[in-house]
């Protein structure tokens, strides 16, 4: 038996980007795709931060970060990530996260800023989520 003391650091988690509670009670389980997310602008600090846009990737069913000129699938937002995930030391692992897929967002607030999401990735939520400061 190991019982050696070990210590972890966990930045806070940042939800302003939420608009209103709504949605928050029913998110979605989702497995991220480590290997289609750029480590400096989504995990900076080792974890995935919380209000990046998602898109599923038609070929494996995971996410990535929403881009509207991807031809995988990333190109139809989903949702935004719910909470933030610690990042793997290794982008063959792939993590479990929660999606965010209606709601109240503040685009402004969004990891990235208010245009991480264009109109195209406005019009493919409309209905589920709002965008709104």
């Amino acid at each position: 038996m190991d019982l050696t003391l070990k210590s972890e650091t966990f930045a806070s988690d940042d939800q302003s980007w939420l608009g209103s509670a709504h949605g928050t009670d029913c998110t979605e389980t989702i497995t991220l795709d480590t290997s289609t997310f750029t480590p400096a602008t989504h995990y900076p600090n080792g974890y995935f931060k919380s209000g990046i846009p998602l898109g599923k990737i038609t070929a494996t069913g995971k996410y990535g970060p929403y881009d509207n000129a991807a031809a995988d699938g990333r190109q139809t937002l989903d949702g935004h990530l719910y909470a933030a995930v610690k990042a793997p030391t290794d982008n063959t692992v792939d993590p479990s996260g929660a999606l965010l897929w209606h709601g109240k967002v503040r685009p402004s607030r969004l990891p990235g800023g208010a245009g991480v999401v264009d109109a195209a990735g406005m019009a493919d939520v409309a209905g589920r989520i709002r965008y709104q400061d």
